[in-house]
């Protein structure tokens, strides 16, 4: 591409708004001044997730363009929790448990991001700054904000409409990003739509700590046809770490609302492309789940390579259009005996909970030997090589001590 193509995709793709203007900030990028600008995150979780993946996407284009990124890890803020979005409070999180956390996010970030080379992306943390913070310092800070700002976000409003705590450290937390930006005195910060809040703090207090411009990008969500995020709470993201075959797995249990957008903020496939094959899905040309096995095809390419998605994609179709056996299937080694149904689930953690074998059972979703069993009641046989499967991509072999 052009340099002026790059500048067009690093504006417009996937891009749900740009502060102050597009214009604006798409002249500062004609001008070949090199900008620096970061996106945080919070180790609230051992792995990086595909929503993440889509803010790297954005810092990767700009890095490409010659700028300066910086891949912020929230060892501060993510010991106080993002309220954002949470109907409520976050357990607080130890040092120790968010450094833990944030472990291998460089490792999963660098399929994307490059950190070493020409033009390298910096890792910075922002206990760095924030813990040298004193109280006047944070009374000063806070006094460039008004309790009213923070009170009118909807998360808060139905919060307190539903009588539930709203904690005073949840309203210091976008005060804590904001700072993120004096800090490292960046031009431009970028992250998901669901951050614009924090992120206008941070534009708010550059101006008058700094009187400078901060740019504010923010990405759209991947989200399914009725809105809803596909994010960690709700239970639907994809983890970076997790194996081809399962990452691929995942992404055909999407719903089909999620193709369009998950092309576009996913994959590198041209937007002249996705267009084309929303129309062709729109009119009946082309059937939902091909696209989709191509959206899980481009996914897996971008966080392994070609030849894990292809291998990928062939055992899948081994297990749900063929109806054969997973090539390889997870080992539990466990005493021959008799167990209940329950306890064989939960002790080989094919489920969470009793409860949750239970449900899992009177739904239909367990199999043992290629039977579906009903019975929660029921006591199995445990015997070398006895194979139980729940739902459509759980399986696993028992091999008897």
């Amino acid at each position: 591409m052009t340099k002026q193509e790059q500048i067009n995709q690093v504006l417009s793709r996937g891009v749900e708004n740009i502060y102050p203007s597009r214009a604006s900030l798409e002249k500062v990028l004609k001008s070949n001044k090199k900008i620096r600008l970061y996106c945080g995150f919070d180790p609230t979780a051992p792995t990086l997730h595909i929503g993440n993946a889509i803010q790297i996407r954005k810092l990767a284009q700009f890095q490409k363009l010659g700028h300066e990124v910086i891949f912020l890890i929230g060892d501060f803020t993510g010991m106080i929790g993002d309220p954002t979005d949470k109907s409520k409070t976050r357990p607080k999180l130890t040092r120790e448990k968010v450094l833990k956390n944030s472990k291998n996010y460089k490792e999963q970030a660098s399929k994307i991001l490059k950190f070493s080379g020409k033009n390298p992306a910096k890792i910075m943390y922002n206990s760095k700054w924030n813990d040298k913070l004193s109280f006047i310092d944070l009374i000063e800070l806070a006094s460039n904000f008004t309790a009213q700002q923070t009170i009118a976000r909807d998360m808060f409003k139905k919060r307190i409409q539903e009588g539930k705590d709203l904690y005073l450290h949840e309203f210091l937390y976008p005060l804590a990003q904001a700072y993120d930006s004096i800090a490292m005195n960046v031009d431009l910060e970028v992250g998901g739509n669901d951050q614009m809040f924090n992120m206008l703090c941070g534009r708010t207090l550059m101006k008058k700590a700094k009187n400078k411009e901060k740019f504010v990008l923010t990405v759209k969500l991947l989200t399914d046809q009725s809105g809803q995020k596909m994010g960690k709470t709700e239970g639907k993201i994809v983890n970076l770490d997790t194996p081809p075959n399962e990452m691929f797995g995942q992404i055909m249990a999407w719903s089909d609302g999620v193709i369009g957008i998950g092309l576009e903020l996913c994959t590198d496939v041209p937007m002249e492309e996705i267009n084309k094959i929303n129309q062709q899905i729109k009119q009946g040309e082309m059937n939902p789940r091909d696209a989709k096995a191509k959206l899980a095809r481009e996914i897996v390419s971008v966080h392994y390579n070609k030849k894990d998605a292809l291998a990928a994609e062939k055992e899948f179709n081994r297990v749900f259009k063929q109806k054969e056996k997973p090539s390889h299937i997870p080992v539990y080694k466990l005493i021959a005996k008799n167990y209940s149904l329950l306890d064989l689930l939960f002790q080989t953690k094919l489920a969470l909970s009793k409860g949750e074998a239970k449900r899992l059972v009177k739904q239909g979703g367990v199999k043992v030997e290629n039977q579906v069993v009903k019975d929660w009641q029921k006591q199995i046989a445990v015997k070398n090589g006895l194979i139980i499967q729940v739902g459509k991509r759980k399986f696993i072999q028992i091999k008897t001590k």
